[in-house]
């Protein structure tokens, strides 16, 4: 049965005392400034944490000092033990980044920062649908929230305090109810006993293991540990027993061995018996020993000691050394029964086989999880290993933490939807690339972005931890600059591919009504009024499609006369009377306009006329006069707000109005407003998308919220006609960060 291991056992009194109490028991096992850091967390530890109790009724302080308690029994630094100590309290009770900088160091700033990051993600949770599917994203889920706890735990001495933590809650957890006991077993199952399985400290996995599945599975759990008879230290015992008589035996044969051992902890014995569907007398490896020597024929020289000094189990004995597993995998495997008549396992294998097993692509972890790894991420954990075997050193982490961190910076990074779902995307993506993992769609309409609550540019790099949410426009579009790799907006190849499409698609239906367009005026002006098969044209000039065709002269690839005059009659015939053509129509004439006005006023001669300010019309607007005394007709928008809301004894003044035809070169001024996401470079923007929609800026106003994360801005412009006013509109909302665009009402 689980025995947790505490010098706190026998410390009770309040909480001060307690603090003191421990303190004095660890000071032996520290240097003059390490004890001076540990007195000054147990101090703030005090101050930061008061009378407050966590779920299990615990005071927050004794929970905190039984987390570096855990730490302290795998030998850990002074700074690790200060971290456990003051976990949670960044940002409370006067306790800031500068204050610990100050007492402790950087160091331990980047580690409470970091704890305080995976202190938010404690409750995440993901729900998908149901069936093999659900399974499937659930799996995927929970391999990306491990993996996002590694990428935030730069040091790998932060996860040794998340571990930590999870045990001391999980050894109390019998004070909660039935329903938090199974969700913070669930966890510990699906999240933290993994993340201790990669990083091998067992002494933290066995126990999370066995305290999960007796939260759990307390009859099945009980079961077990009923039927074993007997302790963990006296199954610790036996195996000692095993290994003083291992030592002389392969002593007495000449072989030099490395003998290790351990009895089987109770949530691996359910599993096999779950896995294997048998009982718990079928199970013979509940103790076991590792056999480590310097060769292969060592190996089976071993085994020769251990089959002739206990009879051995045939149907227990595996030779994966002759035949390796799949993932290159080599040991020895055999079952005896050994001293007292009890099953006992051997592993036998070279020191090699065993650092393969360990650290290599063949890692303990990897194929008990039976899952397919990446060679960036085993890299990191090996690193997280090494340096674990180095803790009890003299200040490990100056050794070994930043050689950890300059050397194998993590290759991916994994953020969170609203919804809590984990993402995993390469180390430098951005808001856009966030958006096209999510999907396609979301992608294309991104207009903003906020991290964690905040506003952020769509250039902004994400960091493992954050949530991301995606603001998005229903017409909005991508823009061509997204794939400007000095803009730095994408770095993943899916973001990339699927703007480069949709910018294919969309260059084709402009090209497609361009043609259309360019071929219809051809066909006016030349007066041929045959309908036009598009299709059976496009096979004159080697094309598949109509559309094809007409996306050709849209393009410029073909001529619009080219192709026009191949409408309405045979090749054949044209060749016979090329000259014989439909007349021409006569374009209807302009209607004539006195005077200079761009409008004009249905039955009345020479008025003079206003635009008016408030809605700046531009051609071709839907337009309507407001007879005014002294300054002629006032022309407004149809639509205007100042028309709409006169009186009905004013309404009597309003008059029809149309455009009349102007010259080419007549310019309108018209107002328009824009709220986008505020970043360097906006302004410049919207400048270049001005100048290249042919726009000239007659005046402007900007403004920001005092947050400093939304721009307001106004100009006033002069355009051609509304088509032009469109394109300018169109242009802008294809900016990045871009909310909202619109003609001033």
């Amino acid at each position: 049965m689980v025995q947790a291991r505490t010098n706190l056992t026998d410390i009770l009194g309040d909480d001060d005392g307690a603090v003191h109490r421990w303190l004095g028991l660890v000071a032996d096992h520290y240097d003059a400034d390490g004890r001076r850091r540990l007195d000054a967390a147990g101090e703030l530890l005090l101050s930061c944490h008061g009378d407050d109790r966590l779920e299990t009724g615990e005071p927050a302080a004794r929970h905190r000092l039984a987390s570096a308690d855990i730490l302290f029994g795998l030998r850990m630094d002074a700074e690790t033990l200060c971290a456990a100590l003051l976990q949670g309290c960044l940002g409370r009770a006067g306790i800031d980044a500068a204050l610990l900088a100050e007492r402790f160091g950087s160091g331990l700033v980047r580690m409470a920062k970091n704890l305080a990051r995976i202190e938010q993600l404690t409750n995440v949770e993901y729900v998908a649908e149901g069936g093999k599917r659900a399974a499937r994203n659930r799996r995927e889920h929970e391999e990306n929230l491990r993996r996002m706890l590694l990428g935030i735990g730069e040091d790998v001495r932060v996860l040794l305090v998340v571990l930590a933590d999870r045990l001391h809650l999980l050894r109390r957890s019998k004070h909660l109810e039935r329903a938090r006991q199974l969700e913070l077993a669930d966890d510990t199952r699906r999240v933290y006993a993994p993340l201790a399985n990669r990083l091998g400290v067992w002494q933290l996995k066995w126990e999370l293991e066995d305290l999960a599945l007796r939260a759990a599975e307390p009859e099945a759990y009980m079961q077990i540990a009923r039927a074993l008879a007997e302790r963990r230290n006296q199954r610790q015992g036996y195996i000692a027993q095993v290994l003083q008589l291992l030592h002389a035996e392969l002593a007495a044969a000449g072989i030099a061995a490395e003998v290790t051992g351990r009895p089987k902890h109770i949530y691996s014995i359910w599993r096999k018996m779950q896995r294997k569907g048998v009982d718990i007398d079928q199970i013979f490896d509940l103790r076991a020993v590792r056999i480590l020597v310097d060769d292969v024929p060592a190996c089976y020289s071993a085994l020769g000691v251990v089959h002739g000094r206990w009879r051995h189990i045939p149907s227990e004995f595996d030779d994966y050394i002759a035949t390796p597993k799949g993932n290159q995998y080599q040991s020895l495997h055999t079952a005896v029964i050994g001293p007292e008549d009890k099953p006992l396992e051997v592993q036998i294998r070279t020191h090699a086989m065993h650092e393969h097993a360990e650290y290599g692509v063949a890692a303990h972890w990897a194929y008990k999880e039976a899952k397919g790894q990446d060679a960036d991420f085993q890299r990191r954990i090996v690193w997280m290993r090494h340096w674990l075997e180095h803790a009890g050193e003299a200040d490990p982490g100056a050794r070994f933490v930043e050689q950890f961190k300059a050397e194998l910076v993590p290759a991916n990074i994994y953020v969170l939807t609203p919804q809590a779902k984990v993402v995993e995307l390469p180390r430098g993506a951005t808001p856009l690339d966030f958006a096209y993992a999510i999907h396609s769609e979301v992608g294309h309409r991104c207009r903003g972005a906020r991290v964690d609550g905040r506003m952020v540019p769509l250039t902004y790099r994400l960091n493992s931890g954050e949530t991301v949410e995606i603001l998005t426009q229903k017409n909005a579009q991508p823009s061509r600059d997204w794939l400007s790799s000095h803009h730095g907006y994408m770095v993943t190849a899916r973001a990339r591919n699927r703007v480069r499409q949709w910018l294919k698609q969309q260059d084709f239906d402009r090209h497609l009504a361009d043609g259309r367009a360019a071929l219809e005026r051809e066909l006016t002006r030349l007066g041929i009024d045959a309908t036009p098969q598009w299709d059976r044209l496009a096979e004159r000039f080697n094309l598949k499609t109509g559309e094809d065709l007409l996306v050709a002269v849209g393009r410029g690839d073909l001529s619009v006369g080219q192709v026009a005059r191949q409408v309405g009659e045979p090749r054949a015939e044209r060749r016979e009377a090329p000259d014989e053509l439909p007349a021409p129509r006569v374009p209807r004439p302009a209607r004539e306009q006195s005077g200079r006005s761009a409008v004009a006023v249905e039955g009345v001669g020479d008025l003079m006329t206003h635009m008016a300010a408030c809605c700046r019309p531009v051609p071709y607007d839907e337009l309507i006069g407001y007879l005014s005394l002294g300054r002629g007709v006032i022309v407004h928008r149809r639509n205007c707000r100042e028309i709409l809301k006169l009186a009905d004894a004013e309404r009597a003044r309003l008059v029809a109005v149309s455009w009349a035809s102007q010259p080419a070169d007549t310019g309108y001024s018209v107002d328009i407003v824009l709220t986008a996401a505020d970043r360097k470079g906006l302004l410049r923007d919207i400048a270049s998308a001005l100048a290249d929609a042919e726009a000239k800026v007659l005046a402007s106003d900007t403004r920001t919220d005092p947050t400093g994360d939304i721009a307001h801005l106004r100009f006033t412009m002069e355009v051609a006609d509304a088509a032009h006013l469109e394109r300018i509109l169109a242009r802008l909302k294809q900016l990045p960060d871009m909310l909202s665009v619109a003609r001033a009402q």
